[in-house]
């Protein structure tokens, strides 16, 4: 499996769930299925089947958050020299070159990812788009409306 990147909050978050789960879903569900077993007749026992639905969730759920984490890597740019270069981890300003719109965001693993925070997918058209330039240049970015052209006003590594 290739790895996953992540950042610090967001491997932190991450965490910070899956014990959520373990430790206050787990054991509340596992309650839930012995006061529903002890109703009687579990065929048509709706307590009973909403329970174990919900259980099979939280399992999904701490097997697919166990596995992220076993396969992250954890990239904490605030440790890295600021070389101006658009990587993973970084806060990037652009300025829409065509309406003069500026926009800053940060770019984030796929789980971190919330655009009404400005945190965007490394996977995103955006970020893709960015990734690997510099400070000061211009690029084009394919988005719905065409190819908008933006320059690259700040990177900071915080």
């Amino acid at each position: 499996m290739n790895k996953v990147p992540m950042t610090v909050v967001g491997a932190e978050a991450l965490r910070k769930e899956l014990d959520e789960l373990k430790f206050e879903r787990r054991p509340k569900i596992s309650e839930a299925i012995a006061e529903a077993r002890e109703l009687g007749d579990l065929k048509e026992n709706a307590e009973y089947h909403a329970a174990r639905e919900e259980q099979g969730i939280c399992e999904a759920r701490v097997r697919d958050i166990e596995g992220k984490l076993s396969h992250s890597q954890i990239i904490d740019v605030t440790q890295m020299e600021n070389t101006g270069k658009v990587i993973f981890g970084v806060t990037v300003t652009i300025l829409n070159l065509d309406t003069d719109e500026e926009v800053t965001y940060r770019i984030v693993g796929d789980d971190e990812a919330n655009i009404k925070e400005n945190l965007i997918s490394v996977n995103s058209p955006i970020a893709r788009g960015l990734v690997g330039k510099m400070e000061g240049d211009e690029v084009g970015i394919q988005t719905p409306g065409g190819v908008t052209e933006f320059e690259i006003m700040t990177v900071e590594y915080i």
